[in-house]
């Protein structure tokens, strides 16, 4: 009935081994692929395409900002991903999960929030403009009128 689209394969410009541990925080662009261990935030460069590919023995303790991860292993903290979030069966996140679209197979596990990254209120000027003039008070919530 459904037919599961087939995922491009990302394109790795940058592998951390099995046996490699970084301290610190590290930003990357194009394709990153992670089975090592990072202890520090991880940051994609400004700019459209970065992949954030964490395998199974992958483990990144810190925050994550990518437009993509497909997570295999664990992140113990935060994940922002503007475009999209790949659990697989492996995959374990303790901490919230920012998305815009998000795919979980079976056995994933998530100790946090999922927060979908839905259309937001307009910022700067443009919200002034739509903001009621009066200036009276809004009644707290709840309160009858």
């Amino acid at each position: 009935m459904f037919k599961r689209k087939q995922s491009r394969p990302a394109k790795i410009q940058t592998l951390i081994g099995l046996k490699t541990r970084i301290e610190g925080d590290l930003e990357f662009a194009g394709g990153l692929h992670l089975d090592g261990h990072i202890n520090g935030n991880v940051r994609a460069a400004a700019g459209p395409g970065a992949i954030l590919s964490v395998s199974e023995h992958g483990c990144i303790e810190g925050s994550v900002i990518v437009p993509s991860i497909i997570l295999n292993g664990v992140v113990k903290g935060d994940i922002d991903a503007a475009e999209r979030v790949e659990l697989g069966p492996k995959a374990r996140v303790l901490g919230n999960v920012y998305y815009t679209i998000i795919e979980t197979a079976v056995g994933a596990q998530i100790n946090g929030k999922l927060l979908h990254r839905g259309n937001q209120a307009p910022q700067g000027p443009q919200a002034d403009e739509t903001a009621p003039e009066s200036d009276e008070a809004a009644p707290p919530a709840g309160a009858s009128l």
